[in-house]
């Protein structure tokens, strides 16, 4: 029997349009036109300028041949430049690719040619450094220049060279603003490429689509609390996992972009003061970067401002002081796999009333799903059946749904390993509780087992941040011959603070069985990447080669 709801119901073009985040930004320039869509140094452009330049680079692209299947690589900063291309490469149906402006030549290199890249735009604060990638890289892309016009005049260094046979703007008034974009055939289609951090080996091409990006647009806008006219400030860089999708995000709701050059707790301030910045996002570092900032460089702001943070959970201690400085902080969890953000803690009001260490221990959950995420687990990878919801048995986090990426550009068996089972892998270790939140407990390679007992990392770093004159730390296993591994903490002080190493054990072992706290302590500086994450593999190779 015929189902009458499917028999001459067909989709059409009148009921059915493939999602894509482009509609964001078409709606605000004519919903918004003069609304100030962005701000950079003494630049303001409104979502009509905006909107125009993004089609005139577009068809300039495609004037040179980029369409479907092409990619366009860029080396830019978090300027003006960075969010054109965000719009106006998808427009031509081509593929974006942003570089990590952190990496060195020779990786750059090889994601150019992985990649395929045909046209790269470089800022010239980096122009050297591609320069020598592209020595080394086999593909011979058309290279742009972009000549920032707000350019710092007090930055430390000057602008290299011009690298490329044509000049950014020049290129980009070549275009017609009448161009029409080229709507993707299907939202399946390919929007962007980025790459994980190739910590172990080349790195791998993480595949976005149209889809994801335009739903991440909505559920941005839920998990962030935005209104209309949000002003955000970019301390999170564009080239990360694109931004979270912010670039597409804020012309939902016509917000306003503004650019910053370098995390500096100055620039910051006086951003959030100047132009009351309603959100922004960053690694804990940037956190404490603003709260540890000398007070000459503090501004007063009268107002809120919603800081996203993923990564490690913050410190009871720091969430305090960023509280008492104007910002209320949304904890997040994802990956460059998941479109960056995918899964949030909502708080709850009841939980302000608990005692500050229950209040803790529910801000170290990473939450639940993000509102464009269809499911979250907690499962066993061998068998793939989920954990018991008691908040103490360990599995891999899992995630299912239209913010998972594509699959990994030209290496099946990296997707099909990721995606064993149906659902996608993260390679983090977690629990559920019984109200359906998660908490991660490591990697699943930075479990330490010490004879035969396994000791998570995370517990043991978040027991160090506990210690107020510790401003990072990273706990990793360390080669013994009588225990297998036991914990090694690379602490790093607060300026001006002093500790010695049975201090920190003492101050563990207070916090946690002895058998969990580290056996060595190790002060330095804790190496990041340029998105704030905690560079453990480093860490691991000096503690498997000998302090």
């Amino acid at each position: 029997m015929s189902n009458p709801f499917e028999t001459d119901l067909d989709r059409n073009p009148a009921n059915y349009q493939p999602l894509s985040p482009l509609t964001h930004l078409e709606r605000a320039a004519l919903v918004f036109p003069d609304h100030t869509a962005m701000i950079h140094g003494t630049l303001r452009r409104s979502y009509r300028a905006f909107f125009a330049r993004c089609k005139q680079l577009a068809s300039a692209l495609a004037d040179e041949g980029i369409g479907r299947g092409s990619t366009v690589s860029v080396m830019l900063s978090n300027t003006p430049a960075m969010l054109e291309v965000h719009h106006a490469v998808p427009m031509t149906g081509a593929v974006l690719h942003a570089l990590n402006t952190r990496l060195d030549a020779t990786i750059l290199a090889f994601q150019l040619d992985h990649a395929d890249c045909k046209v790269l735009i470089v800022d010239r604060e980096f122009s050297e450094l591609v320069r020598n990638a592209l020595a080394q890289a086999k593909v011979k892309p058309l290279v742009i220049d972009y000549d920032d016009p707000d350019f710092p005049e007090d930055a430390p260094f000057a602008k290299g060279p011009c690298i490329g046979t044509r000049d950014y703007e020049e290129f980009l008034a070549g275009g017609s603003e009448d161009f029409e974009r080229r709507a993707p055939v299907d939202e399946w289609d390919s929007i962007s490429l980025n790459y994980t951090s190739g910590t172990t080996g080349n790195p791998k091409g993480v595949v976005y689509h149209h889809r994801g990006a335009a739903l991440m647009g909505y559920a941005n806008i839920i998990a962030s609390g935005m209104a209309r006219h949000p002003v955000y400030l970019w301390t999170l860089p564009m080239f990360h996992c694109n931004g979270w999708c912010f670039p597409w995000t804020l012309a939902v709701l016509g917000g306003t972009h503004v650019c910053l050059r370098w995390v500096r707790a100055k620039a910051m301030y006086d951003a959030i003061a100047d132009h009351r910045v309603t959100h922004l996002c960053g690694a804990p570092i940037v956190m404490s970067t603003l709260i540890n900032a000398p007070d000459a460089e503090k501004r007063d702001f009268s107002h809120t401002v919603s800081f996203n943070t993923a990564a490690a959970p913050p410190p009871e201690s720091v969430l305090s002081q960023m509280a008492d400085a104007g910002f209320e902080v949304v904890h997040l969890y994802g990956l460059t796999e998941t479109y960056g953000p995918a899964v949030v803690n909502e708080w709850k009001a009841a939980w302000d009333e608990l005692d500050p260490a229950a209040r803790t221990r529910m801000k170290a959950r990473q939450g639940v799903r993000y509102p464009a995420l269809e499911d979250l687990s907690v499962r066993d990878p061998e068998t793939m059946q989920p954990v018991p919801s008691d908040g103490e048995t360990i599995g891999e986090v899992m995630f299912r749904g239209n913010i998972v990426m594509k699959g990994y550009l030209k290496n099946p068996d990296a997707s099909a390993e990721a995606f064993a089972g149906g659902w996608f892998h993260s390679g983090d270790l977690g629990v559920m509780h019984p109200d359906g939140y998660i908490q991660l407990k490591d990697r699943s390679k930075d479990i330490i087992i010490s004879g035969g007992e396994n000791i998570s990392s995370i517990e043991v770093e978040d027991a160090l941040y506990k210690h107020p004159a510790i401003q990072s730390c990273a706990v990793v296993a360390r080669p013994d011959e009588k225990w297998g591994e036991t914990p090694c903490a690379f602490v790093e002080l607060k300026p001006g603070a002093a500790l010695s190493a049975d201090e920190v054990i003492a101050h563990c072992r207070s916090l946690l069985a002895r058998f969990k706290c580290p056996r060595t302590v190790v002060f330095q500086a804790v190496p990041k990447t340029s998105t704030g994450k905690i560079q453990k593999y480093i860490l691991r190779q000096q503690a498997r080669e000998g302090l």
